[in-house]
């Protein structure tokens, strides 16, 4: 076994049915009075019903956050956080909730509670973003981490099934990408294979009934496997382009991890032989067939499958593969501007991925 450095990220896990009860004792355990509520407008009804949980110790609902986190968001949740006097934040959502958590926090230090209603995985990384001027900015930084996570499968049992695979999807990404990051372990790669198979195998019994609180808790249980295995390290070519194409062009997050994923994985291929055979291993297929199993597992359960139908502009390829090589990141395969290009048209297209 090759040495290797593991580090692991301080958080609080609170998993299973009904755990969102425990939300006014977490808060009260990080010694906070008044706890700020934030979701997305559409999460609104939600929000007020955690706020009344939380009683006395309440600030208020801020029912405003939006996909990528720009810039002017963050700056107004930070004041109304600063106007209502909150000493913590409780953010029950996604990963764009869970984004503006950290967005709050990355400034002011406030402590966060997250409680995820999907499998995005954020809410187990110290990786925050912010959009400023059309570009998605994101970096590192431990004072983001949320201090206790409340993983309730009870919340995500109505959460429609088509958003249930792309937000599965995006879980299956940080694991995947994890199994070739340069700084890997034979820890990150035993969550990542365990989070990934998860997740993939939650979708069958969740299609007959997305009311399967078994399989809504297996998916959440690999949703919190493959965000550790994302915190803890290197982003490459996946993550880089879904970044620019989310950020740059307002395409929604998990959807771009769908479509993206199989394409990012044939390209990778070559260079991480073991990363692929693992992620093989976990979807039950030989390694050599990973990027199109990936891809017809989307289209079985009806997920999108091209840039195109989520919304990307033709025009706006070429702008996606100069930013994708602008700045230097680690990646098994170098970072070629010209097959990237075909990478995305492919992935526009939604043509059969390609080394």
């Amino acid at each position: 076994m090759n040495a290797f450095v593991y580090q692991a990220n301080p958080v609080r896990v609170v998993f299973g049915a009904g755990s969102l009860q425990q939300l006014p004792a977490e808060v009260d355990r990080l010694g906070a009075r008044r706890a700020l509520v934030l979701c997305t407008p559409g999460q609104a009804r939600s929000g007020a019903r955690v706020a009344a949980l939380l009683g006395e110790r309440a600030a208020g609902v801020f029912a405003e956050a939006v996909m990528h986190v720009p810039i002017e968001s963050a700056h107004a949740a930070r004041i109304e956080a600063q106007r209502r006097g909150a000493d913590c934040a409780v953010a029950l959502g996604g990963g764009s909730t869970t984004g503006l958590g950290k967005a709050i926090a990355l400034d002011s230090g406030l402590p966060i509670i997250a409680v995820p209603t999907t499998y995005a995985g954020s809410e187990m990384t110290p990786i925050y973003g912010i959009t400023e001027g059309g570009l998605k900015k994101t970096g590192r930084d431990a004072s983001v981490m949320p201090r206790t996570v409340i993983y309730d499968p009870e919340l995500t049992l109505d959460l429609p099934f088509a958003i249930t695979v792309t937000s599965a999807f995006n879980a299956i990404a940080h694991a995947a990408e994890g199994l070739y990051a340069p700084d890997g372990n034979p820890v990150i790669a035993l969550m990542a294979e365990e989070g990934l198979r998860a997740n993939a195998a939650a979708l069958a019994p969740l299609q007959s009934d997305p009311h399967d609180l078994g399989a809504r808790s297996d998916a959440l249980y690999g949703a919190w496997l493959c965000g550790s295995v994302l915190g803890a390290t290197t982003m490459g070519l996946h993550h880089k382009l879904c970044h620019t194409l989310g950020g740059s062009f307002n395409l929604p997050h998990a959807e771009v991890h769908t479509v993206v994923l199989p394409h990012a994985l044939a390209y990778n291929a070559a260079a991480a032989p073991d990363a692929v055979r693992r992620v093989g291993r976990a979807l039950g297929v030989d390694a050599d067939e990973v990027p199109h199993a990936l891809q017809d597992l989307a289209r079985r359960y009806r997920a999108p499958t091209s840039l195109a139908a989520i919304g990307m502009p033709a025009d706006g390829l070429d702008r996606a593969a100069d930013l994708a090589v602008q700045t230097p990141y680690p990646n098994p395969r170098p970072l070629e501007r010209a097959a990237l290009r075909v990478l995305l048209q492919r992935a526009f297209d939604g043509a059969a991925p390609q080394p």
